[in-house]
């Protein structure tokens, strides 16, 4: 019989998986700390960008996109031999908010929506940053509209929708979409206000086109 020295023993083979099984743990959180700094520096550097393209300065939002999807870029790259992981769940919500910041630009630049291969991202993290760029041009449209601006602000509210018929066509369970139709429910009430504010500001401008009209004819 075998003594438990030798290398083929239960006792010696147990503790070869323990310290493989160690190793691989200590890789995967190595991996998974460095996943969760990428995902936090792609939120701020997509945050960064939203509040660039609201102030209109269109060349630094896509400076920080370029940065976030080099960070994301990094980041897949590190953890694709750890699918658990990027899957778990914050990788997808930082691939969000990148996506919601390129197409918030893309939107309200007028330039060419960027596709999910264009961005490097899945489909589910492309559909939900779609939905909250949907929500995020209800302040454009506003600040539009405290410009005068009322058909820049009724062209974001055109894009508001045309967004949400294309969400609505993705009729799949949530387990599937990750989360999206709770993400549309938070958008539907966001394009109806903003839809009843761009309404009133057109109406009042056709009032004030028809008081001066009417003050023209009065005056001659």
């Amino acid at each position: 019989m075998p003594s438990n020295e030798d290398h083929g023993s239960p006792l010696t083979r147990l503790e070869i998986a323990g310290e493989q099984a160690r190793n691989n743990f200590e890789r995967a959180h190595e991996v998974r700390e460095a996943g969760l700094r990428s995902a936090r520096r792609m939120i701020q550097l997509s945050s960064k960008s939203i509040r660039a393209t609201h102030r209109h300065d269109f060349k630094l939002a896509e400076d920080l996109c370029q940065s976030a999807k080099s960070v994301l870029e990094d980041a897949q790259l590190e953890l694709k031999d750890f699918p658990q992981i990027y899957h778990a769940g914050f990788m997808r919500d930082a691939e969000k908010e990148y996506v919601e910041a390129a197409i918030t630009l893309s939107l309200v630049s007028s330039e060419q929506l960027p596709y999910a291969d264009d961005l490097g991202t899945s489909q589910i993290a492309y559909l939900n940053g779609l939905s909250e760029a949907a929500s995020e041009l209800r302040r454009s449209a506003l600040d539009a509209l405290r410009r005068g601006k009322t058909k820049q602000a009724n062209q974001l509210l055109d894009f508001m929708d045309d967004i949400f018929g294309v969400l609505e066509t993705v009729d799949f369970p949530d387990a599937i979409t990750g989360g999206l139709r709770r993400s549309m429910d938070q958008l539907r009430p966001v394009i109806e206000r903003t839809r009843g504010d761009v309404t009133q500001a057109l109406r009042l401008a056709d009032l004030e086109r028809a008081l001066e009209s009417f003050s023209t004819r009065f005056d001659k």
